[in-house]
C-alpha cells in the first residue's frame, strides 16, 4: 500500500472518482490508500462538491512551504506522547477544524483552539500552552478564547498557579443537538403553516404537509437520542481487564 503524500495524479483520480459519484471507501480502494486519507484530503480542500485536483494539490504544498517557513526557531511544539504518529495527528487536526468551520465556527484560528483543547490528553491548557502548540500570538489565542467561552463551548478555572486555564464542555454538543432538534422542529411548523394557507387537499398543502411530518419524526429522534445518549458524553471509556491466564 502506497504511503507518505498523495501525488498530483492521485488527487486527479480523486476527481474523478468524486464526479463519478464514488464514495471515499471506493476511491481509497483503487488509490491503494486508507479510506481516513481520502476523507481528510477531500474535507479540507472544499468537500466532495467543490474539490479540485489542481487547487488541492497547490494547496498542499502551500501548506507545506508555509511550515517550513514559519518554522519555531526558539521553543519548538510539543513532541507527541503515547508514540503518536505527529503527521497523522497534524492532518486529523487539520481535518477537524475545517469540518469545525463548515459547521458554522466563524474562522480557522477559533476552530484550531477548540480542536487542540479537545485533542489533549491533559483535558485543558492554558493560554500559554494554547500559543506554544499552536505557534500563533497571544492576541489570537485571547480573541478566540473570548468567542468559544462567549458560546460557551470552553470553560475557565483557575490552577493551583493562579493561571487560567481553559478546557471543552462536553455538555454543548447535547445542547448542539438540542438546539438543532428546535430548529428542525420550527421548519416543520412553518411548512405545517402553509397547508392552511394553500388550501388542505391541494397538491401544494399535501406536499408540505408531508415535509412536517418527516421534519417532526426527525426532531424528535435527535431529542430522544441526545437526551438518550447524554451520559455518554461524562462516560469514560472501560479498560480491557487484564486475562488472568
Amino acid at each position: 500500500m502506497p504511503g507518505g503524500r498523495l501525488t498530483q495524479q492521485e488527487r486527479q483520480q480523486i476527481a474523478l472518482g468524486l464526479a463519478d459519484g464514488l464514495a471515499y471507501a471506493e476511491i481509497a480502494r483503487r488509490l491503494e490508500r486508507p479510506t481516513s486519507t481520502i476523507t481528510r484530503e477531500v474535507t479540507r480542500n472544499g468537500g466532495p462538491t467543490s474539490y479540485r485536483a489542481d487547487l488541492a494539490h497547490r494547496a498542499t504544498e502551500h501548506r507545506a512551504h508555509r511550515r517550513r517557513r514559519t518554522a519555531p526557531r526558539g521553543a519548538e511544539a510539543p513532541p507527541q506522547a503515547h508514540g503518536r504518529d505527529a503527521e497523522a495527528v497534524r492532518e486529523y487536526e487539520e481535518m477537524f477544524t475545517t469540518v469545525l468551520m463548515q459547521s458554522g465556527m466563524p474562522n480557522k484560528m477559533t476552530a484550531r483552539v477548540l480542536v487542540c483543547l479537545y485533542t489533549t490528553d491533559a483535558g485543558s491548557l492554558t493560554a500559554s500552552e494554547l500559543v506554544q502548540r499552536l505557534q500563533v500570538s497571544p492576541a489570537s489565542i485571547s480573541k478566540a478564547v473570548a468567542f468559544l467561552d462567549g458560546q460557551g463551548l470552553i470553560s475557565r478555572e483557575r490552577d493551583a498557579g493562579r493561571r487560567e486555564r481553559y478546557s471543552v464542555d462536553n455538555d454543548v454538543w447535547y445542547q448542539s443537538m438540542m438546539a438543532s432538534a428546535r430548529s428542525t422542529a420550527q421548519l416543520g411548523e412553518t411548512a405545517r403553516q402553509g397547508v392552511g394557507v394553500l388550501g388542505a387537499g391541494t397538491a401544494a398543502a399535501t406536499r408540505l404537509e408531508n415535509v412536517a411530518r418527516f421534519v417532526d419524526f426527525v426532531s424528535e429522534s435527535i431529542a430522544r437520542a441526545a437526551d438518550q445518549a447524554r451520559e455518554v458524553l461524562h462516560t469514560k471509556p472501560e479498560t480491557p481487564s487484564e486475562d488472568p491466564a
